[in-house]
C-alpha cells in the first residue's frame, strides 16, 4: 500500500526506480561483488569465488523477498543482504564481505544511487537552461515594468529576468560538476576506518573496489563517509530548489487578474477550481514554490547528522532513508514541471504594455531627473523637484511628463524634444547587451560541454 506521494504522485518513473527497493539492493550487492574482485586480484581470495560471487550478486539471484526474511529474523539489514547473497554462492559464500563493515557497503552503495540521480538532475538542468535561452533570445527586447517592494520602479526587459534565471541554472551545473568529485565518493576501510581487516592490502583493495564502481576513495574515514558530504549534497539540492521556487513565484505573480501579463500554461480540458469554472490557477508553480519547502527543510537534518559520537553512531541512518531519495524525488518533480511551465508559458502583450504604462508615466521620474542634471541642475536639487512633481501627479491622477512640462524651472532646461525622448520603452539601459553578454556565456559553456 502506497502511502508516501512520492509512490504515486510525485517524481518521475526514471527518478523512482533509481531508489526502489531493487535497485538498492542491487547497489549493495554491485558493492560486494567488486570486493570480492578486488580481493581476488590482490590474492586475498581464489579467482574462482570472485568469479561466482559477482555473477550471483544480482536481484535474480538474491531476491528482496529473501532479504526481508533474514532482516525480520536477524534485525540487521546489510548482514542480511551478506547471508542472502551467501546462500546462493554455495562454498564461496565464505568469502561474501570479508573484511568490510556495513557502512563500507551503504556509503558506497549510497555514492552509486547519487551517482545515478545526478545525471538525470543535471540533464534536466540542461534542458531547463535550453528553454530559458529560447526565452531569453526570443524576449531580449520585450520591455515590461520592473517592481522593486512590490512597486512599479523603472522599465526592464523580459530578457533580463529570463536572463536572470538562466545565469543560475548554469551555476546550479556548474556546482553539480564541482560537487560530483566531493560527494562520489566511496569507502572500504573496516570497522572505525583504519583498514586493519584488511591488512596491508587495505589502501589496494579500497583503490580496485573505487576504479571498478567508478568512485573516487575517501581519503580518510571513521566507518562512514563523513557528513558534511551528504550535507553539501543536500544543500545544492535545496538550492536548485530556491531557484525553481524563485522562477515559479514571479510566475505566480505575473499571472494574477490584475497583473496577467504571462501565465502558465492551461490545458483545453483542465479544470481550475471544482466551484468556480472560470479559474486558470497556476498550480504546477504552487507546487514547486510548495515542494521546495520540503526540500529547504531536509537541509536541516542533514546537518544534524553530521556530528555523531565520536567514531559514529546509528542516528544518521535512519534518517538518510527518508531524506535522500524524498529530495531527490521531489526535485525530478520540480524540475520537470518547471520545464513544462516554461516551455509552454504565454505572453499577453496588452497587458504588458498596459501596466508599463499605467502610473501615468511615474516611472520616468528617474530618467527626467537625470536629464535634468545632464543640462546643469544639481542632483539634489532635481531630485526634490522631480519628488514633488511626481507626488503632485500621484495625487491628482496625472501624467507626470505633462506636469513637468508645466513646471516653469524644468522648462528652462529641458526642450520639447527632451520630453519626447521620455518614454518607458527608450529607457532599457544596456539591458539587451546585458542579455546578449549572457546568452554568449551559456552558449560558449553549451560549446564546452560538447567537446
Amino acid at each position: 500500500m502506497a502511502v508516501h506521494p512520492i509512490d504515486y504522485r510525485y517524481g518521475s518513473e526514471e527518478m523512482r526506480k533509481i531508489w526502489d527497493e531493487e535497485n538498492k539492493l542491487q547497489k549493495l550487492l554491485d558493492v560486494e561483488a567488486a570486493l570480492a574482485r578486488a580481493h581476488a586480484q590482490v590474492g586475498n581470495i581464489p579467482t574462482e569465488s570472485a568469479h561466482v560471487i559477482s555473477k550471483r550478486a544480482n536481484t535474480e539471484w538474491v531476491k528482496l523477498k529473501r532479504v526481508k526474511e533474514i532482516e525480520a529474523e536477524i534485525h540487521h539489514d546489510i548482514m542480511a543482504v551478506v547471508k542472502a547473497l551467501s546462500e546462493v554462492c554455495g562454498e564461496h559464500g565464505r568469502y561474501v564481505h570479508l573484511g568490510a563493515t556495513s557502512n563500507d557497503i551503504i556509503d558506497t552503495a549510497n555514492a552509486l544511487l547519487i551517482k545515478e540521480s545526478l545525471a538525470i538532475v543535471e540533464k534536466d538542468l540542461k534542458e531547463l537552461r535550453s528553454v530559458l535561452k529560447n526565452l531569453t533570445k526570443e524576449h531580449r527586447r520585450t520591455v515590461c515594468i520592473g517592481r522593486t517592494h512590490g512597486q512599479h520602479a523603472v522599465p526592464t526587459t523580459y530578457g533580463m529576468k529570463f536572463a536572470i534565471w538562466l545565469d543560475e541554472v548554469q551555476r546550479h551545473i556548474d556546482r553539480l560538476n564541482e560537487l560530483r568529485g566531493r560527494v562520489l565518493v566511496g569507502q572500504m576501510s573496516g570497522a572505525v576506518g583504519t583498514m586493519a581487516s584488511f591488512g596491508e592490502k587495505g589502501l589496494e583493495i579500497q583503490r580496485l573496489v573505487m576504479e571498478d564502481l567508478g568512485l573516487k576513495p575517501a581519503r580518510i574515514s571513521n566507518q562512514i563517509i563523513q557528513r558534511d558530504v551528504y550535507a553539501e549534497l543536500m544543500a545544492f539540492l535545496a538550492l536548485v530548489a530556491s531557484t525553481l521556487d524563485k522562477i515559479a513565484l514571479e510566475i505566480r505573480n505575473l499571472q494574477r487578474t490584475e497583473i496577467l501579463e504571462v501565465s502558465e500554461p492551461f490545458g483545453k480540458k483542465q479544470v481550475g477550481s471544482s466551484t468556480m469554472p472560470h479559474k486558470r490557477n497556476p498550480i504546477r508553480s504552487e507546487k514547486i514554490s510548495g515542494l521546495a519547502r520540503v526540500l529547504y527543510s531536509n537541509v536541516i537534518p542533514a546537518l544534524l547528522n553530521n556530528p555523531l559520537w565520536h567514531e559514529r553512531d546509528l542516528t544518521n541512518s535512519s534518517v538518510e532513508r527518508v531524506i535522500l531519495p524524498e529530495s531527490f524525488m521531489l526535485l525530478d518533480e520540480m524540475l520537470k514541471n518547471m520545464k513544462k511551465v516554461l516551455a509552454g508559458l504565454e505572453f499577453f502583450p496588452e497587458n504588458i504594455k498596459r501596466n508599463l504604462y499605467l502610473t501615468n508615466n511615474l516611472i520616468m521620474a528617474e530618467p527626467l531627473m537625470l536629464k535634468l542634471t545632464d543640462k546643469g541642475m544639481g542632483r539634489q536639487e532635481a531630485h526634490e523637484l522631480i519628488r514633488q512633481l511626481a507626488m503632485s501627479a500621484f495625487q491628482n491622477g496625472r501624467d507626470l511628463i505633462e506636469v513637468a512640462k508645466e513646471n516653469q524651472t524644468v522648462r528652462k532646461f529641458l526642450s520639447e524634444e527632451d520630453f519626447e525622448s521620455l518614454k518607458p520603452e527608450n529607457y532599457i539601459g544596456l539591458a539587451p547587451e546585458i542579455v546578449n553578454n549572457v546568452i554568449a556565456w551559456i552558449e560558449e559553456k553549451e560549446w564546452k560541454e560538447r567537446l
